[in-house]
């Protein structure tokens, strides 16, 4: 909660302006207060800005401006504090009733003027408010879609390259062109998964269902999750138990089996990662990624499937198990896997291993 403090006097103790303003900033913190959400952890930073907030506006009355705005530290709540000081100093002028306190008002209130015409030239504060506005999402989004053009011609001159179309390669460089390969379609990866994001994230990757050889999508994964796996020394198993034709969603079924084996892989350190497909009931698939990791632990497999999870915890600060604080895999994932007509499983066992799961209808093309 928002504890109210005096402000520090930084002006002459008989200062009308002064007394205003800790009025003004007392009633601000008392209506942020007012607003807190229990267990948040907003007020205590939003009570020590708005109290360096109440200090630059004094700074500006009547003094040296440019040197109080060109102090100031801005954080992305500078501005709705701001609004709520200038709210504030009008009520407590109001309330006083006095010519001299509408006097003191309109030089505090044009100072606040100030401040927010500086806020808005201040770069640091112009690039936090673009990341956490209403148009956060779009400037993402832009940002991926920037990012992935360059990816996908990085990816195709190493393949062009891996594949031995300029000529031959040693066994040390094939393996590290498949690093290249593997961390630029990571990046490109993460890319796609932002811009899914953007739209959902549980639409299919295709406009209908398509006729396909499993076999191909498993050749596809293998070779992109190969060299990762050999640089840890680690076993890659593919198991498919059919080439038949089958119909379904192909891109979609490449990106989570990809994304699985590729976390597999991740956080295992010996043994192996194993890709298998298996026959179901009906005209249906089971899919399994499967490693011989350490297990996903109970505190981990709780929160693992959602999106921009906090970095809380021992987890984040001592290097022991944890995904991405971005969350976006493994979300996109099992919102893919239910697009597709299943459910994304798992079944961990501590020092054993961990087995990701699903099975979904896979017509005979």
């Amino acid at each position: 909660m928002v504890r109210t403090t005096s402000v520090p006097s930084a002006a002459k103790a008989g200062s009308a302006s002064h007394d205003l303003l800790s009025t003004a900033t007392q009633a601000a913190a008392l209506s942020i207060q007012e607003r807190d959400r229990p267990g948040s952890d907003v007020p205590c930073s939003a009570q020590q800005a708005l109290l360096e907030l109440a200090e630059v506006v004094r700074g500006t009355v009547g003094g040296d401006a440019t040197s109080a705005l060109r102090s100031a530290v801005w954080t992305p709540i500078a501005r709705p504090l701001l609004d709520v000081l200038r709210r504030q100093i009008l009520l407590a002028a109001a309330a006083a009733a006095d010519a001299e306190s509408f006097a003191e008002s309109h030089g505090l209130l044009m100072a606040v003027e100030r401040v927010q015409d500086a806020l808005h030239s201040d770069a640091l504060y112009c690039v936090t408010q673009h990341l956490t506005g209403t148009e956060a999402l779009e400037l993402l989004v832009e940002v991926a879609h920037d990012m992935r053009s360059p990816l996908g011609s990085i990816l195709f001159l190493v393949d062009r390259v891996r594949s031995g179309q300029s000529g031959s390669l040693s066994e040390p460089a094939a393996r590290q062109l498949g690093l290249a390969y593997s961390a630029a379609f990571g990046l490109s990866a993460l890319a796609s998964d932002l811009m899914e994001l953007s739209r959902g994230s549980g639409r299919l990757m295709g406009p209908s269902p398509e006729e396909f050889v499993i076999s191909d999508v498993f050749r596809r994964v293998s070779d992109m999750v190969r060299p990762v796996a050999e640089e840890k020394g680690l076993q890659l198993v593919v198991d498919v138990p059919t080439r038949e034709m089958r119909r379904g969603y192909p891109a979609a079924l490449q990106r989570v089996l990809l994304n699985l084996s590729t976390n597999a892989c991740k956080f295992t350190s010996r043994g192996e990662v194993a890709i298998r497909a298996r026959l179901a009931p009906g005209e249906q698939m089971r899919f399994e990624v499967c490693d011989t990791g350490r297990g996903v632990p109970p505190e981990v497999a709780a929160r693992m499937y959602e999106t921009f999870r906090p970095r809380t915890g021992s987890g984040a600060s001592s290097g022991a198990y944890a995904f991405s604080s971005a969350g976006l895999g493994l979300a996109i994932c099992r919102k893919l896997v239910a697009a597709m007509g299943g459910t994304l499983e798992m079944e961990t066992t501590p020092n054993v291993g961990t087995c990701f799961h699903f099975c979904i209808p896979l017509p005979r093309g």
